[in-house]
């Protein structure tokens, strides 16, 4: 039975409670101390992707010293952690700011609608309660930050496998893992070759008889060293807050270092790449065939691995790499169609893609018209605004580098926008093209993979210019330059009241 109750109202409400909406949360409190906030979150606990995911060695991968909250370092020398250990250190720093207690959980937000004549978002909201019983509530809110990430939690890019329904053992996605499932002894085929498939490939092999990765095309892998002992050896001669602040610059330093000459020198990039895979490999393994990329790195996600635990699990008996495209699966196994090669299998596991989008299933309006839909052809402002959607953040990290710096640059200028709208008066902040220049603007995708589900999401993902305040960014350092030196007028629309009256 659906109850509505009466209307509440707040500054700022937070969509989500992952390490984006928690890092939200506590620039806002220090920065906009004056104005409510909520975070809610459809789940029944914090931690976004790290307690969604389940499947075996479920980890970061990017290291620790970057990924973690900029002001609350992580604390431990683990540099690409597991799923349980980010999740409790997501909470014992939401906790240390009182933030968990802005966190509704089992509030899933269905529709948003901004309405010009209220200068305010109305969301709906569905609120599961202990006994299962769902209520309807609403919330008024000046501003609505979307932190939910970029990819569906209820669907997956569904794969095209053919002969899979013939297939008698069990088939599972990564994303929908049980838990329950006993791997022991089992063969299993990997089908993927993404960071999911990295993961699971040495995980599984702990236990498994055979663990075969099955890829259409290669992928770069590299490895990290597992630990991070930085910190702790440059607190011998100095105080624990510089030898962090210090170990945060150098990591970030050389990261966007590599980065920048992977992307402007990718021939380079390609044989450094390479050429650190050779040297993990076995001796005489097939590497034109299995780790040969078509693609230039970073065209799609550049694999990690902690201390090597991919590679050196492919020097184990029966864990191995195919490269071949799928004829058929039959009842116990996958033929492939170079000299129909068959691998056995009593599970297969389906590692092809997320479902991307980037407002989650929240339906979002203004004044009555559908953002979701036209999603495709809006521009996104500084990585973190959506063209012609007035007071509403779209929050995402970097995807070719160490996701917070770049979910923590974007968020600050936000908050700048914000700040702007308090000092002026303004309601309303929407980035606005104007017609004329909006013509002759390049356009492409925010997200530049090549990956088949970065494909297949294309029109559910806004566009960039490259050119002014149009762009999503992938530098911290120029990032941050433009945040704190750029203009919040630049493609900025302000307003004040239901009159539209320019600021």
């Amino acid at each position: 039975m659906a109850n509505t109750t009466a209307v509440e109202e707040l500054d700022i409400v937070i969509i989500g409670a992952g390490l984006t909406g928690i890092n939200a949360a506590y620039r806002l409190q220090t920065q906009l101390p004056n104005h409510s906030y909520a975070i809610l979150e459809a789940r029944d606990s914090l931690g976004g992707t790290w307690d969604f995911w389940k499947y075996p060695g479920i980890r970061s991968d990017s290291t620790m010293a970057l990924y973690g909250f900029p002001w609350r370092p992580w604390p431990f020398e683990e540099s690409m952690a597991g799923a349980k250990a980010i999740k409790s250190y997501i909470a014992e720093c939401a906790a240390s700011e009182g933030i968990d207690k802005k966190i509704r959980y089992h509030h899933r937000v269905k529709a948003a609608n901004w309405s010009s004549e209220e200068q305010k978002w109305t969301l709906q909201l569905e609120i599961t309660c202990e006994d299962g019983v769902t209520e309807e509530k609403q919330i008024k809110a000046w501003w609505l930050l979307a932190c939910s990430g970029y990819y569906s939690y209820d669907k997956v890019l569904p794969p095209t496998i053919p002969g899979i329904d013939k297939f008698q053992g069990q088939v599972i996605h990564p994303q929908f893992w049980d838990e329950n499932l006993d791997y022991a002894d089992k063969k299993i085929i990997v089908i993927g070759s993404g960071a999911t498939a990295i993961t699971l490939l040495p995980s599984l092999a702990e236990k498994a008889k055979q663990v075969t990765m099955l890829q259409r095309s290669p992928s770069y892998v590299l490895a990290l060293p597992r630990k991070d002992k930085t910190v702790k050896t440059l607190s011998k001669w100095m105080p624990r807050s510089w030898a962090v602040t210090i170990n945060w610059f150098q990591r970030m330093f050389f990261e966007t270092v590599f980065v920048q000459f992977v992307l402007n020198f990718p021939n380079a990039g390609r044989r450094f790449v390479i050429n650190a895979m050779k040297s993990q490999l076995p001796k005489g393994f097939a590497i034109e065939k299995h780790f040969n990329p078509r693609y230039n790195p970073f065209e799609q996600r550049l694999c990690f691995c902690p201390g090597a635990d991919f590679f050196k699990a492919l020097h184990k008996p029966g864990v191995s790499i195919v490269t071949d495209v799928i004829d058929t699966v039959t009842s116990d196994g996958i033929i492939v169609k170079t000299g129909g090669e068959k691998i056995e299998a009593d599970i297969i596991v389906t590692a092809t893609g997320l479902h991307m989008e980037v407002l989650s299933s929240t339906a979002v309006t203004v004044d009555g018209k559908p953002v979701n839909e036209t999603m495709g052809e809006r521009y996104v402002w500084n990585g973190c605004m959506i063209e012609g959607v007035p007071n509403a953040g779209l929050l995402t990290g970097y995807t070719a580098a160490s996701w917070t710096p770049g979910v923590d640059v974007r968020t600050r200028n936000l908050i700048k926008v914000i700040k702007h709208q308090d000092k002026t008066g303004a309601s309303s902040a929407a980035p606005h093209i104007p017609e004329s220049k909006r013509a002759s603007m390049p356009a492409g995708p925010m997200m530049t993979l090549t990956s088949t589900y970065a494909r297949a999401a294309m029109k559910r993902m806004p566009l960039v210019a490259g050119i002014g305040p149009w762009k999503a960014g992938t530098n911290w350092v120029q990032d941050v330059c433009a945040m704190l030196f750029g203009s919040v007028k630049d493609g900025m629309k302000y307003s004040s009241g239901a009159k539209d009256k320019a600021i």
